[in-house]
């Protein structure tokens, strides 16, 4: 799997047009938080329960998928969930998986908040709102 930051993973989904691009957060969190425009929302897990399904997940990813060897860039809040969501599908047979870095919204800064000093918000690229 492929760390990439958050302008890298834009680039990278302009030169890589086939690719599907994931966000593993709750759909809420998708939804209000907001998120990049085309990204398909496929949960790494879901409330009430909030355990992952390793296997589910893959299966859901690969019903979105045109094929186990289509390009794939995840994202989550942070960065941390696609790591766990990466390895998931690589050891799903995934053979092209990539990650951002950071996620959507960044690390927390010293007063708790995000989206203040990393993350794909906060590097000005594009996002949506519901």
């Amino acid at each position: 799997m492929k760390n990439l930051q958050p302008q890298e993973a834009w680039a990278w989904l302009q030169a890589h047009p086939d690719a599907l691009f994931v966000d593993v957060r709750m759909e809420i969190e998708s939804l209000y938080v907001g998120r990049p425009p085309g990204v398909v929302n496929v949960p790494w897990y879901e409330y009430p329960d909030l355990q992952p399904d390793a296997h589910q997940f893959a299966e859901a990813v690969a019903r979105e998928a045109s094929g186990k060897d289509q390009p794939l860039l995840l994202i989550c809040r942070s960065g941390k969930r696609t790591l766990d969501a990466g390895k998931a599908l690589v050891a799903a047979g995934f053979s092209d998986v990539q990650h951002v870095v950071h996620g959507f919204e960044g690390d927390l800064d010293e007063r708790f908040r995000r989206s203040t000093l990393s993350g794909w918000r906060f590097a000005g690229l594009p996002w949506e709102q519901m």
